[in-house]
């Protein structure tokens, strides 16, 4: 299609059929504004939530409360899914959380500083791809 560039990449974490959450990364297509850049199509969803989690956080299986879009800013951590996955994130590191039901996902904290992320809520039929 013309005008598109690079797409973004997002780690998806999902429950599969058997209840057990898996990862995988997908491409959020962008298309070219020129010289102004590129962007998405709009994502619907309410709200922003700033939260800044603690170093040493170590969280054992739970579900995400919503689907909704996380994105590191500072500081790392990580997310293991049931298939035995692990993410390291850092700044940059985009996910999309859908594993609602299911066995869920772990997330830690990784190295000395509190990691601040940003979610944002997505609304039940927002389709990233």
């Amino acid at each position: 299609m013309a005008g598109e560039t690079e797409p973004v990449k997002v780690w998806r974490t999902y429950s599969g059929p058997d209840g057990k959450t898996r990862m995988e990364q997908i491409e959020v297509p962008m298309e070219s504004l020129g010289a102004r850049g590129a962007a998405s199509r709009l994502l619907a969803g309410k709200g922003v939530l700033f939260r800044l989690a603690p170093a040493d956080l170590d969280e054992d299986w739970h579900v995400a409360p919503r689907r909704q879009i996380i994105i590191t800013i500072s500081g790392e951590g990580e997310i293991e899914t049931g298939d035995g996955s692990v993410l390291h994130l850092k700044p940059g590191t985009i996910e999309l959380l859908e594993d609602l039901t299911g066995q869920g996902h772990k997330t830690r904290g990784r190295g000395s500083q509190d990691r601040l992320v940003v979610m944002l809520p997505l609304d039940d039929d927002t389709q990233l791809v």
